[in-house]
């Protein structure tokens, strides 16, 4: 009998939630806005704002609401695995039990076959639950990206309502900012910002 393989569900890396969440927030525009004013006589005309950037590495390492979505699925993922290691070992220590009274001569060909086919069907099972458990564990991982693209998307536009930036760029691995002035990284503020409305989020379910 095949030895079934097990698979691998611990929580998707930083760097793999980062690609995904990355491609869910790419620029925030703050649009064209033009004012016109009478100062003293003379014409006031505001322009658009500049150009601001943030790491969403950093920002996914220093937001505490991914430290706590991540811990949980991280959780969920070493029950599942464990309860698959349980189940794997079991299913082998069945395998040589039969293969053991085989080559002893302990088991007539009928029941020889009866025993086989029940094992092919206990594998069978196993790989199914296997399946069924890594479909749910990306769900949960899809979930969480999702729920942290969402809270930062959110968060950003936001932020950039009293900021009124032309443009905001999200930047990981050093693209598409390779070089920029510091002041234009807004890395930090963000951070904050986010960590602020997560912790008032908390508090409100806790009323």
């Amino acid at each position: 009998m095949k030895k079934s393989e097990i698979i691998s569900l611990a929580l998707a890396s930083v760097a793999l939630v980062v690609a995904i969440v990355f491609g869910v927030i790419s620029v925030t525009c703050g649009g064209d806005k033009k004012e016109a004013a009478e100062e003293g006589g003379k014409e006031v005309v505001e322009t658009n704002g500049s150009i601001a950037y943030f790491d969403l590495d950093v920002v996914l390492q220093n937001y505490d609401m991914a430290a706590d979505k991540g811990a949980v699925v991280n959780s969920k993922a070493e029950s599942i695995q464990k309860e698959i290691t349980r189940r794997q070992n079991k299913l082998e220590s069945a395998v040589a039990e039969y293969q053991d009274k085989i080559n002893k001569g302990l088991m007539t060909r009928s029941v020889a076959e009866a025993q086989a086919s029940k094992l092919q069907q206990q594998e069978a099972e196993f790989n199914q639950y296997v399946q069924q458990k890594q479909a749910e564990m990306q769900e949960e991982q899809i979930v969480m990206m999702n729920q942290l693209g969402d809270a930062i998307q959110t968060f950003v536009n936001k932020y950039n309502e009293e900021k009124q930036y032309a443009m905001i760029l999200t930047n990981q691995g050093g693209a598409p900012v390779v070089v920029a002035d510091t002041l234009l990284n807004i890395t930090r503020e963000i951070v904050e910002g986010l960590n602020e409305e997560y912790i008032k989020t908390k508090n409100s379910k806790k009323e």
